[in-house]
């Protein structure tokens, strides 16, 4: 396990302490941030083991925290048409994805450990905002996670109507698909890794397929379509969205970077090869769909996929369209369990939690304590009425994503002797840039939100005030046992700030 230790650690589970918080390569990430496991880290859960997570698991850990395939692509053609959908998914990954992508690359290879954006924020603003980083991206993963153990038995529902009701039929389909979906996230990430490989052929396979024999079938004319009449501000709301979430979430899998062989090769390549497999999953079968049918616009709702492969090659092709969805639910929700999980055990090595949500199975070698309050979160959440819920989740995630480009710029700029395995090739005002292109359709996507989203965003975020205080008044009374997290700075001759060690105990 990697684990942010600094050069002295002391407590139950530690496999050494050297000597204390004196010279530090200033050049080398803040002894707060030990390498992964088997390298130079300490540990404080578990005995040292091999990481879990290689090249091709992680690519395809990467999709399904992204992406899962172009299911819920739809609505992007629906609001815009054709080709407004089309420029969306060929142009906003230069202006969100990309950017998103290569700051979690440089930070994840910077600070190769549990916690990921946590891990940042606290290190460039302290742990008041570190710990609502924390709230908002995990109040989002696990709110929208609640969306897919209801997809499945929306899915089962067309094949036995008695699951697509209100009652005990319904009710105990999510239940079992939420119990089953954790239980294999509890197996581990080397199961969860190759798992989302498999799952990732079966659900984007039909569309290869649909997009072969679409191809002496399509106009190109199709795919300049426009709009059908005016596009109002719902209409550029729900085109916006669907962009913004189906290109989104490339920091997720940071959270787990203490995981990762090698991270400071894997991450980079890892980003690329994900990022290139999302884009042409989204492009193939909306280029095909468009292209071959001559469908009223308003048609595109969500599931619309399906009845295109259908149409273009025939009834099986659409059953295993849906059965592809399902498979997609599935990979997507075992990708954010995961980043939600491993993000609560890195907030417990940084003092943040108590340490007990850092604790892993003997078996596995999961947090699965973590696990478990992340899965009875989900759970509950998945039977209220959440649209505005979900929204709301969305939202803190926004206001996580400015909190973490402001971390990076900072960092760049208060740190840049910081050793950084994967640095963007660009000066200072460049980075600002490349921030703030992102950051403006960021606050453009949050201020067209309606005021119950502002109220449910406000009082999660009341919440996790309540949550950070609280953890300090808990640790003042010990009443829980805490990681004790001293930091340090060091300034060289020019007084600029390289880096911060860190002194783990116990509390």
């Amino acid at each position: 396990m990697s684990t942010y230790v600094g050069e002295v650690a002391s407590g139950d589970g530690g496999d050494g302490g050297g000597g204390g918080g004196g010279s530090q390569d200033p050049s080398s990430p803040p002894a707060g941030m030990a390498s992964p496991a088997g390298e130079n880290g300490n540990q404080k859960s578990t005995p040292r083991r091999k990481n879990q997570l290689s090249l091709i698991p992680l690519i395809f850990m990467i999709f399904f925290e992204v992406s899962g395939g172009p299911y819920g692509e739809e609505p992007a053609v629906q609001a815009a048409g054709p080709l407004l959908a089309i420029i969306g998914f060929l142009v906003f990954p230069f202006i969100w994805s990309i950017p998103e992508a290569l700051v979690t690359a440089e930070l994840a290879t910077a600070y190769p450990g549990n916690g990921g954006y946590v891990v940042w924020v606290t290190e460039a603003f302290g742990p008041f905002p570190g710990s609502m980083m924390g709230n908002w991206k995990y109040l989002s993963g696990v709110i929208n996670n609640a969306a897919y153990p209801v997809l499945c038995s929306d899915y089962l529902s067309r094949i036995s109507p008695r699951f697509g009701t209100g009652g005990g039929w319904r009710d105990g389909a999510i239940i079992g698909f939420t119990l089953a979906l954790s239980f294999l996230n509890y197996t581990g990430l080397t199961v969860v890794g190759w798992a989302a490989v498999a799952l990732a052929a079966v659900a984007l396979a039909p569309f290869t397929v649909m997009g072969a024999v679409a191809l002496p079938k399509i106009r190109p004319g199709r795919w300049l379509r426009t709009p059908e009449g005016r596009m109002g501000r719902s209409d550029w709301s729900l085109y916006f969205n669907t962009l913004f979430w189906n290109l989104n979430f490339w920091d997720n899998v940071s959270t787990m970077a203490g995981e990762v062989e090698q991270p400071q090769r894997t991450f980079p390549r890892a980003l690329l090869g994900a990022g290139l497999m999302t884009c042409i999953g989204y492009l193939v079968p909306l280029f095909a769909a468009t292209g071959a049918l001559n469908v009223p616009q308003e048609d595109w709702s969500d599931g619309y996929l399906a009845d295109a492969a259908g149409l273009i090659v025939g009834r099986w092709l659409k059953i295993w369209v849906e059965v592809g969805a399902v498979l997609s639910a599935v990979g997507l929700y075992e990708a954010q369990l995961s980043t939600c999980a491993f993000q609560l055990l890195g907030m417990a090595d940084l003092g943040l939690l108590p340490r007990l949500l850092a604790v892993r199975s003997t078996w596995f070698g999961t947090p699965w304590l973590a696990i478990l309050g992340s899965t009875a979160i989900t759970l509950a959440v998945s039977f209220m009425s959440f649209d505005n819920i979900i929204a709301s989740a969305n939202f803190l995630y926004g206001l996580g994503m400015l909190l973490e480009f402001a971390a990076f710029l900072w960092l760049r700029r208060r740190r840049p002797l910081l050793k950084r395995p994967f640095r963007i090739p660009m000066k200072f005002p460049g980075l600002i840039v490349m921030c703030l292109v992102p950051s403006g359709f960021l606050l453009f996507v949050m201020l067209i939100g309606t005021w119950p989203i502002y109220a449910i965003s406000a009082g999660l975020t009341v919440l996790g005030v309540v949550v950070y205080y609280g953890m300090g008044i808990i640790r003042a009374k010990g009443w829980m046992e805490f990681s004790k997290v001293e930091s340090y700075q060091r300034e060289d001759e020019g007084g600029a700030d390289h880096g911060e060690g860190r002194v783990v105990g116990r509390v």
